[in-house]
């Protein structure tokens, strides 16, 4: 019986430390390095204006796609170019990357919230 609750107690130990260096913090350098943006690239914020204001991504164009801004200026963006867009949450890019690729846009990233695209980025957050 020892020996089963010594094995039984190993097996446990074992789990657990497997467990624990699983959920340790990865290092630096482990960390996922901001792919670099191509040089045409648009980045896209589709938050409200007031958002935008609170803090943006470095260089990003503002069209809300609550208000229409996004829809209505369609016609004007080149679809050519790649768009990586971006909003508070993930939602409202989502609904913005799939009306984009319905007009015809090929290249467009979604890149969900704010921190997730300075992630993505590289970019810093102007504020």
């Amino acid at each position: 019986m020892t020996t089963i609750r010594t094995a039984g107690f190993t097996s446990v130990a074992l789990a657990l430390t497997l467990t624990a260096a699983g959920c340790a913090s990865p290092s630096p350098s482990a960390a996922p390095q901001a792919a670099p943006l191509p040089d045409d690239a648009v980045v896209s914020d589709v938050r409200t204006a007031e958002e935008y204001t609170e803090g943006h991504l470095d260089s990003a164009v503002l069209l809300d796609v609550s208000n229409g801004d996004l829809e209505a200026a369609l016609a004007d963006l080149d679809p050519a170019v790649p768009y990586f867009v971006h909003c508070r949450s993930g939602s409202r890019s989502a609904v913005a990357v799939a009306m984009m690729r319905d007009a015809g846009f090929a290249d467009v990233t979604d890149l969900g919230s704010l921190e997730q695209a300075s992630e993505a980025t590289g970019l810093p957050v102007e504020r």
